[in-house]
């Protein structure tokens, strides 16, 4: 599934003065607790590589808030293989709070002005604010065209990201001096989607935010004077958090910070949750927990429900291989549990960069490059190769030629830890055309059975296919499956919104007008409004 285009991620650190001091204070003082933030980004660019950024709060220069934002890694943006140019970056932007954002592009354009965070100036300390957020709004062309058709309004760009920060603006307009807990209540109303959220403003109070239905995973934790936010908590651990205090941010609660206090707070009323399955079985770090299940033991249990459905014969000459890295706790489990070695029979190139940086064609060049056969432990054999997800099928198709020319592996049973990807996302995941994806042309002829997948691993070159069927996914995962976003299986949406543009995506399918250059999100816009 490398040729998905991810999330994005999203942290925040806040150094609270009149704190006992602990092991994790930063070493430079707690004014410049902002050189941790390259570090927490670093542990969640898996979320996100065509951009980085963070806005730092320091009381004591002139530029409260200060926002830097580049194209590129973590690593490329704040210049980590140059100590004298990155140490000037920390420097300039040396403070006591910060909050910072990596980038995929769900909407708009790979241009620095969609690098997040999105900074507001204004003359008031209270309404000059800087946000970043990791989802995506799916009533987004509503939300446009309600602000656009007000007064003599214009957007700059084409991204909720701007619609969010004119709605924050909207709640902080006139004399009103609204909480941030308000500020969130209010457009929590109005937004139908996925979002976590971290807001910094000129008075040094900060934000914490996670959607009402809990789509997009945030972690927190406090110890001492620091306080940390993430997508991830394995960004917060590896910052030195024990883990016993790293928890997960409830659906529609907020965590904020007010005169050096922190509190956590409900802005909106507890309801179902909807989280995305996806975190657990591909988007997240393996060393990640969310919610309480372990990203780990969840991908241990797919492949566990995966050994139970194995058919082909066992063998001296079958071996089960991942694809590099998110299947392989998959595939260990599935070989542990049948009796079969799993070997690495794909080595991942880590500098050929990520296989859906590019589009179309540059997909399959990356592809070609990125994953070595090895015929050493290929040649002659029969091979369960297990993949997280199938979802455009380029790589697989890839993958499935060069272990049959390159490795030389005599059969090739292609095992998905996953239901079949029938239905685009809304929601923040860049996969929103029926027609680009693998699964649909074989599923809507009816239930998946063995002839379906015979069909499909024909299609692919393979000598067979399985996928996992969708209850699966809640058993492994942990949680009832009416605490789960599982969409983009079952095209059931949580939201309003995300349902009508489902139904926008299905009536373009049925009718060939998908648009190879527009996601449904830009092309149905006004119609899912």
């Amino acid at each position: 599934m490398s040729e998905l285009h991810h999330e994005c991620g999203v942290c925040a650190i806040y150094h609270l003065p009149g704190r006992e001091a602990s092991p994790l204070s930063p070493l430079q003082g707690p004014e410049e607790v902002s050189r941790l933030m390259p570090r927490m980004l670093l542990d969640v660019q898996n979320r996100g590589q065509l951009s980085t950024g963070m806005t730092s709060y320091n009381p004591d220069r002139s530029k409260l808030l200060d926002t830097y934002r580049r194209l590129g890694t973590v690593s490329e943006a704040f210049r980590l293989g140059h100590r004298g140019k990155a140490e000037s970056i920390m420097r300039q932007y040396a403070g006591r709070a910060a909050i910072g954002h990596v980038r995929y592009a769900t909407c708009g354009e790979d241009d620095v002005s969609y690098a997040q965070p999105f900074e507001r100036h204004h003359l008031q300390k209270h309404k000059w604010f800087s946000f970043a957020f990791n989802g995506q709004l799916a009533n987004y062309a509503a939300l446009r065209d309600k602000l656009l058709a007000e007064d003599d309004h214009h957007l700059t760009r084409s991204t909720d990201t701007e619609i969010i920060m004119h709605e924050i603006s909207r709640e902080l307009s006139g004399d009103r001096r609204p909480s941030l807990i308000e500020v969130m209540h209010n457009v929590a109303g109005r937004f139908d989607g996925a979002y976590s959220l971290a807001l910094l403003n000129a008075q040094g109070e900060m934000l914490i935010a996670r959607d009402p239905l809990g789509v997009k995973p945030m972690c927190y934790a406090i110890e001492g004077p620091l306080l940390a936010a993430a997508s991830e908590s394995v960004a917060l651990l590896n910052l030195g958090f024990q883990p016993e205090s790293i928890r997960s941010l409830a659906a529609g609660e907020a965590l904020t910070v007010v005169d050096n206090e922190f509190t956590i707070e409900r802005f909106a009323p507890a309801g179902r949750t909807a989280h995305c399955f996806f975190e657990w079985i591909y988007f997240a770090n393996v060393a990640s927990t969310m919610d309480d299940r372990s990203v780990y033991l969840a991908r241990k249990a797919l492949g566990e429900e995966l050994a139970r459905m194995e058919t082909v014969p066992k063998g001296d000459d079958l071996i089960v291989v991942p694809v590099p890295d998110t299947s392989k706790a998959a595939a260990d489990a599935m070989a542990y549990a049948l009796g079969v070695p799993s070997v690495e029979g794909l080595i991942r190139n880590r500098y050929a960069g990520r296989t859906f940086i590019e589009g179309g064609s540059g997909r399959v060049a990356k592809a070609a490059a990125k994953y070595t056969p090895l015929p050493q432990v290929l040649s002659g054999k029969r091979v369960l190769l297990v993949e997280d997800s199938i979802v455009r099928s380029t790589t697989m198709r890839v993958l499935l030629d060069r272990i049959r020319t390159v490795g030389g592996a005599r059969e090739i049973h292609v095992r998905v830890a996953c239901p079949p990807i029938i239905a685009p996302c809304f929601y923040g995941i860049d996969m929103s055309r029926i027609r680009e994806l693998f699964a649909p042309p074989f599923v809507e002829r009816g239930q998946p059975s063995e002839a379906m997948f015979a069909e499909m691993a024909a299609e692919l070159g393979a000598d067979s296919l399985r996928y996992l069927p969708v209850e699966a996914v809640a058993r492994a995962v942990g949680k009832p499956a009416d605490q789960l976003c599982r969409a983009c299986i079952t095209g059931d949406y949580p939201t309003p919104c995300g349902q009508k543009l489902y139904q926008v995506a299905l009536d373009n399918y049925q009718n060939h007008s998908d648009s190879a250059a527009e996601r449904t999100y830009e092309a149905a816009a006004t119609t899912a409004g």
